[in-house]
């Protein structure tokens, strides 16, 4: 199987990278925003675009090079078409139209959440459909039965407030600086999770939804009684959201069927402490247990070079007036969940 090129600007990172079918990334590019949108404490979408802008085509050069490639030796052209900030989705998907319009080569229109979805096998070669994954990011948190490429069934979904999003703004109540995720997990590790009582939303609840909404507010409310360490607070709200999740994604098993692993991904998966939870339900289980590195959990291109490539090997493409979409399920025939709005 061929070389796919890929390229991602969902958000605020602007990434391209070569992937071939034996699952070497030949080579890759990321140029991240964080120095930007830190003052902000969050990406503000009209910087996150111009950015975009900017870094696709240098990028893309740059990887080609970097691979002592050119666009002719590349099998297709793989890009984020959503869901994710409107504007750089358009500033990816019209650059990869141009290249792939230029090269004469197929064009893959991926889902973003696709990406994360399979970035697993990318970096697991013994992992095998079907799977239970939990998707957790600043914009998603479901669970989905994963049974083959395109073929995905949600169990779960949050009703509020995504895992990501909860750190995100843990970290600014905090003034842990941006972004959050990380400065968050650093602090819980200098912090006691027990000193800080904090809910555990939905916990033994007969559906495996999310929510988190409340834990946010109650982490507000313990920060603003000022009688705890900012450390503890962290460390209080990362045990009783890793709690939360050990519930849910248990629940969710119940009702999966057969599957064969349990696989995280998403931003949130490279969360240590999480990690190890869910290793160790999975190992209640008896299932395998996958994760990607840390590096194809955040947003990057070769988890979309590598969902082009899976796409490619089913015959798959996309026409070239494919329209971005800010709001793209995996699965569009799931239920709306009372409550959940367009994170359904």
């Amino acid at each position: 199987m061929g070389v796919v090129l890929g390229i991602e600007s969902s958000c605020d990172e602007t990434a391209a990278a070569l992937v071939d079918g034996h699952r070497t990334i030949l080579a890759q590019h990321i140029a991240s925003q964080d120095d930007a949108h830190r003052p902000y404490g969050g990406v503000v979408p009209e910087i996150a675009a111009r950015a975009h802008v900017e870094r696709v085509m240098p990028l893309v050069a740059a990887t080609l090079v970097d691979a002592g490639m050119t666009l002719a030796d590349v099998a297709a052209v793989a890009v984020t078409a959503g869901p994710g900030l409107i504007g750089g989705v358009m500033v990816g998907l019209v650059s990869a139209k141009a290249l792939a319009l230029a090269a004469d080569k197929p064009l893959m229109a991926i889902n973003h959440l696709e990406g994360h979805a399979l970035s697993a096998r990318l970096a697991d070669p013994a992992l095998e459909f079907p799977y239970l994954l939990l998707l957790v990011s600043g914009g998603h948190c479901q669970i989905l039965v994963v049974s083959g490429v395109g073929r995905y069934r949600r169990l779960a979904t949050t009703i509020d407030d995504a895992l990501g999003e909860a750190f995100d703004k843990t970290a600014k109540i905090l003034g842990l600086g941006f972004p959050g995720g990380p400065a968050v997990e650093a602090a819980a590790a200098r912090g006691d999770p027990r000193a800080v009582p904090l809910p555990r939303p939905l916990l033994g609840s007969a559906e495996p939804h999310f929510s988190f909404a409340g834990l946010k507010s109650a982490v507000l409310r313990a920060k603003q009684a000022g009688s705890h360490a900012d450390e503890d607070i962290a460390a209080a709200f990362q045990a009783a959201a890793i709690d939360c999740v050990i519930d849910r994604t248990r629940r969710a098993l119940v009702a999966a069927g057969a599957v064969g692993a349990l696989v995280v991904a998403g931003g949130v998966a490279a969360n240590r402490a999480m990690r190890t939870a869910l290793q160790a339900l999975a190992a209640e289980r008896g299932l395998r247990f996958s994760a990607p590195p840390a590096a194809l959990c955040t947003d990057n291109a070769a988890m979309i070079a590598w969902a082009g490539v899976e796409r490619l090997g089913t015959g798959q493409n996309d026409p070239l007036d494919f329209a971005p979409r800010p709001r793209w399920p995996l699965d569009p025939s799931a239920e709306v969940v009372r409550g959940a709005g367009i994170k359904a």
